[in-house]
């Protein structure tokens, strides 16, 4: 693997052999995206940034000069016992190395080789460098995320973690299991060409479809949901909520625990269609109604009631959270500088043959020798 974490990360756990291989002396980059860092059992800070940890546990790292031609035969003779070669380099950038896919095609036709840019491997954009920020401002979804014109705030906003990389590695992982099964009947591998740009379009979902077939151009709603009400956070006495009614069956118990059954059968509110319309009157009395009361006795009079809802968790309430907690999404791994490292659970759950958590986020180069012996040598 030449690059993609979130796709390798994701194999990895899935059970494949995913040999990461990084520049000797520097590595990954993101092995030095920090503050903050993993800190040792003294609680000091080591060498290893958190944004290393997310997406690289399972992963063996061999650290290789590709721009040496003796690096450059190393990975050749990787890549034709490989079933699988991942990379995020520009468009061309492995071809000076003998790295690209019509090279290494010829080696291992089998291999299927999975390349991830900003923009794909054609088009006028092609040859620029993408980043997940850029993506997001490009490819539509900060139009329609933040807070709406006219209000305190207002203005485009990015999503808070890198969703369109995340999203892109899920799409690549999902093509790479398709061409791994196309072999089987074929017995050839293939070019997947995956492209950040692509996927953010892809996953605009219906705001895009209100766009192509409404002929409307969505605008940012702040927490609103173009067409759904009521569908946002709420405050309460003590913090905020969200309210997630997804028919007028689940708006009427809504009411009926507000304390304001006559919402149900007023004609401005009782359907969908008609709060959409009329959300500017809905949305302020709602407001006004639960400033009265707790974030926690909301919360247990809508579940009780069959109203969707929930509060606005920062990062240590999550962690806490019982449900959080029943489905183990903290999980803690042997690190040999750390003495133990916590990460986030991968969600997938296999009835025979669960997630596997093997190995701690690699040292840089730590099983040079080790993969190299044990692929070169059989």
């Amino acid at each position: 693997m030449l690059g993609p974490a979130e796709l390798g990360g994701l194999l990895a756990d899935l059970g494949a052999d995913v040999v990461k291989v990084e520049r000797p002396g520097s590595g990954d980059d993101t092995r030095h995206w920090g503050p903050p860092y993993l800190k040792d059992e003294a609680g000091r800070d080591t060498d290893v940034a958190a944004y290393f940890l997310c997406t690289n546990r399972n992963k063996r790292s061999v650290a290789i000069d590709i721009a040496t031609p003796e690096g450059q035969a190393l990975v050749r003779r990787l890549a034709e016992k490989a079933d699988v070669l991942l990379e995020n380099f520009k468009v061309g950038g492995l071809a000076q190395y003998g790295l690209d896919f019509a090279s290494l095609e010829r080696v291992n036709p089998r291999l299927v080789y999975c390349s991830i840019t900003g923009f794909g491997q054609t088009g006028p954009y092609a040859p620029r460098a993408g980043y997940d920020f850029l993506i997001q401002g490009m490819g539509g979804l900060m139009s329609v995320t933040g807070r709406a014109d006219g209000e305190e705030g207002a203005g485009p906003q990015k999503v808070g973690v890198a969703l369109t990389d995340i999203m892109t590695g899920l799409y690549a992982t999902i093509a790479v299991q398709a061409a791994l099964a196309e072999r089987q009947r074929s017995g050839l591998g293939q070019h997947i060409d995956m492209a950040l740009l692509d996927v953010q379009v892809a996953c605009l979902a219906n705001q895009a479809s209100n766009h192509l077939a409404g002929h409307m151009l969505p605008k940012r709603m702040g927490n609103a949901h173009p067409s759904i009400v009521p569908y946002q956070d709420f405050p309460t006495a003590d913090g905020d909520m969200i309210i997630a009614v997804g028919n007028d069956s689940q708006f009427a118990k809504l009411c009926g625990v507000a304390g304001h059954e006559e919402w149900a059968s007023d004609a401005r509110f009782a359907t969908n269609a008609a709060r959409v319309a009329n959300r500017g009157v809905l949305i302020p009395l709602m407001r006004q109604t639960t400033v009265m009361r707790t974030t926690r006795e909301w919360v247990e009079a809508f579940e009780a009631a069959g109203v969707p809802c929930g509060p606005i968790n920062r990062l240590d309430e999550v962690f806490a959270d019982p449900q959080v907690i029943a489905r183990g999404l903290r999980i803690e791994m042997p690190h040999p500088q750390a003495g133990i490292v916590p990460l986030v659970a991968n969600p997938i759950r296999l009835s025979a043959t669960p997630v596997a958590y093997r190995h701690a986020p690699p040292a840089l180069g730590q099983h040079t020798g080790e993969v190299l012996a044990q692929w070169l040598d059989s």
